[in-house]
């Protein structure tokens, strides 16, 4: 039997599956930067005006930590530009959907059930990579589409459709190679992740050298991000750059496809770390086992979310430089926000973009809720004395708390360097803060979304990704798309008072904190009559 047999079946069960999820994540990745056509034309109509822009955003080593270097003051150049940090977003989505199809199906048993049948050893890994390529393909193809109806040149949006497809790829098979390494789906998104997060590190200590010529420039090209930003959209379209991502992608492949064949279906190339022979005593409780098993996840969101704090915080007194000369930008951000000042307004919208984020966190947490009962192990659990709600609860602590824990140190850390920027630490952090946690009510919708998933849904849990996706849609490009506002509405994160500048009321946060209950407890009601587990 070949080793490939049965991947074109299998690739249909995929597509099935993600039948919902996938086409969200193309779509909302892809139509983000088609607003920002019309949002850099609005506030600067004439070329003066994005020449100014572009002078001031290409010197500014916050924004080139962010975005990226800019490559010219064109309409296409600064849409491209301010589209740089999606591609991070794309390899993060190509990394979950690769693992979700490979690691976590072995992981669960269902791998082992398939190899039983008329199916390749490769089969299961080559569906994941061919269906995560061809939705990275799709989202290049919808953005290159969408560019090119608003009236930019075709070479250059197919370039910009390319740079975002060939970073997905990329990772997908980063993905791929990591889902050999471990035995549990966890360490492998943990591989991957720490992986994507080196790559943007090592473009952003490069491109932030590159402005003064420093001799740290060349981290950018050891960086799949910095090689797919580097293809140019709309300036000089560097295609041959195409090549040695393609490249990378066929070797990260084939190694592996080779590392799969060399270890047992349910194992990893690495030998797994033996515990000690007898635990702790404080691991007597669920939330004690809980907090063992979410501890590596909640830490890593949490550093994260600091370090982007800081990167943020550092960005919001560039805002007022950029656009004090420009009266009509001024004015339309005002508007926008209806904040006091334009720094307010950026910062109530980072806050917003950090709820966002940490909407992501919190589901994740809750479906390992989920994990934890397909792969089988809540079973040995709830057969001792342990209730359902004991065991569950455990989880939810994190779901809960943790978006809250790492909203907190968003909200410092942007708080601590904006007020260092500005001189005044005791006004700023305060009121930053503020802005941080008011988004909690929203993530919490997203979370008992899953909850409730969970417990009366549980094979689709999954489908609760969409639901982030549709907010992130929402909330990047509902309003230039002109969506009614009974769509808008439908997001949570809709309802939050935009904080600092704008005016505080608790009404809508008890709303959304009542729904939040509310579902939450339909889920657990759910999970307490239902079968444990359905696979």
């Amino acid at each position: 039997m070949n080793e490939l047999t049965g991947t074109g079946r299998l690739v249909r069960l995929i597509l099935r599956r993600d039948r919902f999820l996938m086409p969200l994540w193309v779509l909302s990745l892809g139509l983000i930067p088609i607003s920002y056509v019309a949002s850099i034309n609005e506030l600067f109509p004439t070329a003066a005006g994005r020449q100014g822009y572009a002078t001031a955003s290409a010197n500014n080593a916050g924004f080139v930590a962010l975005y990226g270097p800019l490559n010219g003051s064109g309409l296409g150049e600064l849409v491209a530009w301010r589209a740089g940090f999606i591609p991070v977003m794309i390899g993060l989505f190509s990394i979950l959907t690769v693992i979700r199809h490979t690691r976590t199906e072995e992981e669960a048993g269902r791998r082992e059930l398939l190899g039983a049948t008329v199916a390749g050893r490769h089969a299961g890994l080559a569906a994941a990579l061919v269906t995560t390529f061809v939705a990275c393909l799709a989202l290049g193809t919808v953005l290159a589409l969408g560019m090119i109806g608003q009236g930019l040149p075709a070479a250059g949006s197919w370039a910009f459709g390319v740079e975002f497809a060939a970073t997905g790829w990329m990772f997908a098979a980063v993905a791929a190679v990591a889902a050999q390494l471990t035995s549990g789906a966890g360490g492998a998104r943990g591989i991957a992740i720490i992986t994507l997060g080196a790559a943007y590190v090592l473009r952003v200590v490069g491109d932030i050298n590159g402005l003064t010529d420093g001799p740290l420039s060349g981290l950018t090209w050891l960086s799949p991000i910095g090689w797919a930003q580097r293809i140019s959209p709309y300036a000089d379209e560097r295609w041959w750059i195409t090549a040695p991502a393609i490249g990378f992608t066929a070797v990260f492949a084939l190694v592996a496809v080779a590392l799969s064949a060399r270890r047992d279906v349910g194992a990893g190339i690495l030998p797994p770390r033996l515990g000690p022979a007898w635990g702790a005593t404080w691991l007597r409780s669920p939330l004690a086992l809980a907090w063992r098993l979410h501890r590596g996840l909640l830490a890593g969101w949490i550093a994260g979310f600091a370090v982007l704090g800081v990167v943020l915080g550092y960005l919001a007194a560039g805002v007022g430089d950029l656009v004090r000369d420009n009266q009509q930008m001024r004015d339309i951000l005002a508007r926008l926000g209806g904040a006091a000042g334009l720094i307010d307004d950026y910062l109530a919208g980072m806050m917003g973009l950090f709820g966002l984020i940490a909407a992501g966190y919190a589901i994740q947490a809750t479906l390992r809720l989920r994990g934890e009962e397909t792969s089988g192990h809540a079973e040995p659990v709830l057969g001792t004395a342990v209730g359902r709600f004991r065991w569950a609860g455990g989880h939810l602590v994190f779901s809960l708390l943790g978006p809250a824990a790492a909203l907190a140190a968003a909200g410092i850390a942007m708080g601590l360097t904006h007020g260092l920027n500005t001189g005044d630490v005791g006004h700023e952090l305060p009121r930053i803060l503020a802005g941080a946690m008011v988004q909690l009510p929203a993530v919490w919708i997203l979370a008992a979304i899953t909850i409730a998933l969970s417990g009366l849904l549980p094979r689709l849990a999954a489908v609760s990704w969409g639901a982030l996706a549709i907010c992130l849609l929402f909330g990047m490009v509902g309003t230039a798309l002109q969506f009614d506002q009974w769509v808008l509405d439908l997001s949570p994160f809709t309802h939050l008072p935009r904080i600092p500048g704008g005016r505080f009321s608790a009404v809508p946060l008890l709303w959304l904190s009542a729904i939040a209950v509310s579902l939450a407890a339909a889920g657990l009601a759910g999970l307490r009559r239902r079968d444990l587990p359905i696979t």
